[in-house]
């Protein structure tokens, strides 16, 4: 579904990704893992198109994500959650939601009612502010901003950051589900190694920018763990 190969990516002089090769398939989990600073942020971006890259080819569906702009890539069916959340504070949860709405290529107006399905809490909370709900609450709706797209593949960078237990466990959950029951495609960033083992069907490390260790995740052993996860 996506294929990113040998892709390069610059910040000024700096070398920040070196010919990194990535094949999510349909219906896979896969998680992408590495230390802090080592370019999982920045690749994602770059398949987001919201950093330029250098060289290297990124497909989604056969279509070449490079000559698409960010918005036309959001309409081809990928959904976003960045880290950080990044939702809109000053706007209510359902005017949040609606913000998806915009870039669907059905013309659907209304907000679909399993967002609300999925994550009960902010049905009760639509006419609350996204600045006003908790860290939890907030994933939850940047989650459902992108869901509202109704997307073939979801891409999260760390959603479990800052999240108590409870609301962990939920997002892995429902990610599950969804990959299971409607075949979405799920490509997370994430340094929790027991969500990674439990949400995740594949892995893929990097190391400075280069991809170091990839495979199923029955295969992210203690050894590659040490080698590469370990601080």
């Amino acid at each position: 579904m996506l294929a990113v190969n040998g892709l390069n990516q610059f910040y000024g002089g700096s070398h920040t990704l070196w010919d990194v090769d990535l094949a999510v398939p349909a219906g896979s989990r896969m998680c992408l893992m590495g230390r802090n600073g080592m370019g999982k942020t920045t690749l994602l971006k770059c398949v987001m198109g919201l950093h330029p890259s250098r060289s290297g080819v990124i497909t989604f569906e056969g279509t070449d994500l490079l000559k698409c702009p960010a918005e036309q890539r959001a309409r081809l069916g990928i959904g976003y959650v960045p880290q950080g959340r990044e939702i809109f504070s000053h706007l209510t949860v359902e005017e949040n939601l609606r913000v998806g709405l915009g870039v669907r290529k059905n013309g659907v107006r209304t907000i679909p009612s399993r967002i609300f399905d999925l994550f009960p809490a902010l049905k009760q909370m639509t006419n609350r502010r996204g600045g006003d709900l908790s860290g939890g609450q907030q994933q939850q709706l940047a989650i459902g901003r992108a869901l509202v797209l109704e997307p073939k593949l979801l891409i999260l960078d760390e959603p479990t950051e800052g999240i108590q237990p409870n609301i962990v466990h939920e997002i892995g959950d429902i990610l599950l589900s969804l990959n299971k029951e409607e075949g979405l495609t799920v490509l997370l960033v994430e340094q929790k190694l027991p969500f990674a083992r439990r949400v995740a069907s594949e892995f893929c490390i990097l190391d400075k920018g280069r991809r170091v260790a990839a495979g199923l995740i029955d295969e992210l052993t203690d050894d590659v763990v040490r080698a590469h996860l370990s601080v």
